[in-house]
């Protein structure tokens, strides 16, 4: 297949990644890449692959017992399928970091926030300041006010975007160029949602780091990510600009996720669901993943693998493109 959404300036490079849990290839074709100082969403339903993904760019594929069985993830010239523990303990927390779906679990709960700070300041931080110095900026960074309260606070006894704001400095404390935030607004308000949102951009900007954005809201991933990826069953169906891929996305998949957003559909109305579910990953079609799904499936969909066409600054894997494109 050829380079996706590529260029020759990318700090991230993901190309036809295969990752298998038993004997059950979870991950079939994943590809996209990401320039330096750009943002990047993983969208698509439950069970598409995009939290696993994100823990393959993380090095973190073992915690799951999975393993990549196929293709090839280059970070500025690393390989990030290696097994060098020498290059992740380089990599993992100072050049690439992590904020993951859950808080609550991530953060140690019989542990105060300063003390899981100070830790993570002592094995990844560089520099001459304090660890608690160094907290304090953090905290400072991610627009905590009551620093000394925070550290001095156990996570249960923190809001869950309080939560969210601490595990974000935990992963500024190396200064990454690389941060993936998988579903970073999980199960908060909107208001906070918002606030974290404009955070990570903020940082972004002002630290000039690339961001990975996993989420299920659409409208959200279109404020974090200059261009979005959607994920199916696996696999890439289509990449591009956001702004182009939420106004006019071509794949029936990208079509019917955006049709299904709450912002496009009307006062009084239902909202619009996708019929039927994903198949499992021993249950695969042939051909189009999509296809049992899909209302413009014809008998060549499901004959043979889809070939991924570029069409400019985007590209998609179904064979109607030229059909969808001008629906």
């Amino acid at each position: 297949m050829a380079s996706r959404d590529g260029n020759g300036g990318a700090l991230l490079s993901v190309e036809n990644l295969g990752v298998q849990i038993g004997p059950f290839e979870v991950l079939v074709d994943v590809s996209f890449t990401l320039d330096r100082r750009d943002s990047h969403g993983l969208v698509g339903e439950t069970g598409s692959g995009k939290s696993l993904t994100c823990r393959a760019i993380v090095g973190l594929l073992g915690q799951l017992g999975a393993r990549a069985v196929r293709g090839s993830i280059d970070f500025d010239g690393s390989d990030l399928l290696s097994d060098d523990k020498t290059m992740w303990r380089t990599l993992r927390g100072r050049r690439i970091a992590f904020v993951p779906q859950s808080t609550a679990s991530a953060l140690d709960p019989i542990m105060t926030v300063g003390k899981q700070m100070e830790e993570t300041i002592r094995l990844h931080d560089d520099t001459d300041t304090s660890p608690r110095s160094r907290a304090h900026e953090l905290l400072d960074a991610v627009q905590i006010t009551a620093v000394d309260r925070v550290l001095g606070s156990y996570p249960h006894e923190l809001s869950g975007g309080m939560r969210q704001r601490v595990m974000i400095a935990l992963a500024l404390v190396g200064r990454p160029d690389l941060l993936v935030a998988d579903e970073p607004t999980t199960a908060l308000d909107v208001t906070v949602q918002r606030g974290v949102v404009d955070l990570l951009n903020r940082l972004r900007g002002d630290l000039g780091m690339a961001l990975i954005v996993v989420s299920h809201d659409l409208q959200l991933v279109e404020m974090l990510a200059s261009r979005i990826t959607v994920m199916y069953s696996g696999s890439t169906v289509e990449t591009g600009p956001s702004s182009a891929m939420l106004s006019h996305p071509i794949h029936p998949y990208s079509q019917a996720l955006v049709a299904s957003e709450l912002a496009h559909t009307r006062r009084g109305q239902p909202l619009r669901a996708i019929a039927g579910t994903p198949p499992a990953p021993d249950q695969r079609p042939p051909g189009c993943s999509f296809a049992p799904r899909c209302a413009f499936a014809t008998l060549e969909c499901s004959d043979g693998a889809i070939p991924w066409t570029d069409l400019d600054d985007r590209g998609v894997a179904c064979i109607h493109h030229n059909e969808m494109a001008v629906s």
